[in-house]
């Protein structure tokens, strides 16, 4: 199992200025990180590749569309913009180094039709995808395709909408992703929602439902951590929590209120659960 902290709690791009927050993940025990690339030029993450590996952690990334590079758009040039840049931001993750990228980069996040997805949406969101796993393959990176709550996205809702959209992609540099934000808003079984998920299982997200420390909120952890083990899930455990450090990031995530202390306490008590809970299960 590998323990990671994903950078969008400080920053939403990379800067020399993290470097004593890497450090200090570093020391408390951290395997790596998961960078934001929201501008996808390869030249600003290439330096960061022996900078990382001079710390020692290694990285994943992850990264969003919006409404004007939209894979699932009518749009044909929209559609293309998408594809285009989902595949500049692998050329980003091969230049760091980052294994898998994730997020919901599949479609515009945040933008609403007032309806659920239709046919056509889905066909363009494959064909789309189908594009960029062929670029993910050729650069080495995986794809763990994420699905989010009906808050925030309305194409890909849950586990079992997200499996379908891996099928019909079907290619093996495609896979998908867990988070248990998103899992507890939408799953009506934690267990169902991970078996289903397991066979193309390629990223984990361990999130709080409030956003701010896991173990300390009302997720059913037991269950959640139980069925991982039950699918023999060995990968990236990563800590995704949110606070108010990026203003940009605060109104997406509808994070008004302060819930947590610190940002290394928060890191430092996440990196114990996780341990804690992983040598309880997996021997």
């Amino acid at each position: 199992m590998k323990f990671g902290m994903n950078l969008l709690l400080w920053t939403d791009h990379m800067h020399d200025g993290l470097l004593p927050v890497l450090e200090q993940l570093k020391k408390l025990g951290y395997d790596g990180v998961e960078l934001p690339i929201f501008d996808p030029k390869p030249e600003l993450y290439s330096p960061w590749k022996k900078k990382l590996a001079d710390l020692g952690l290694a990285c994943t990334a992850v990264s969003v569309r919006g409404l004007a590079d939209n894979p699932i758009s009518a749009d044909p040039k929209s559609r293309a913009a998408g594809v285009k840049n989902n595949q500049l931001t692998l050329d980003c993750c091969a230049a760091v180094g980052a294994e898998t990228l994730l997020g919901p980069y599949h479609s515009a996040i945040g933008e609403f039709s007032g309806k659920g997805p239709t046919e056509d949406e889905f066909k363009w969101g494959v064909e789309s995808m189908q594009l960029v796993a062929d670029h993910a393959g050729k650069v080495g990176v995986k794809l763990a395709c994420e699905y989010l709550n009906r808050f925030e996205l309305y194409f890909l809702n849950s586990a079992e909408q997200m499996i379908k959209f891996v099928k019909a992609v079907n290619h093996p540099a495609c896979g998908m992703m867990y988070d248990t934000f998103h899992a507890n808003i939408e799953e009506k079984s934690i267990t169902a929602a991970v078996k289903t998920a397991a066979p193309h299982l390629y990223h984990v997200h361990i999130s709080e439902n409030d956003r701010s420390t896991p173990g300390q909120g009302g997720i059913n952890w037991k269950e959640s951590w139980d069925a991982l083990h039950e699918v023999k899930y060995d990968g990236w455990l990563m800590v995704e929590a949110f606070g108010l450090a990026l203003p940009g990031i605060s109104a997406a995530t509808k994070i008004w209120r302060r819930m947590f202390n610190d940002e290394m306490q928060l890191a430092a008590d996440s990196l114990k659960f996780m341990k804690t809970e992983v040598a309880k299960r997996w021997k």
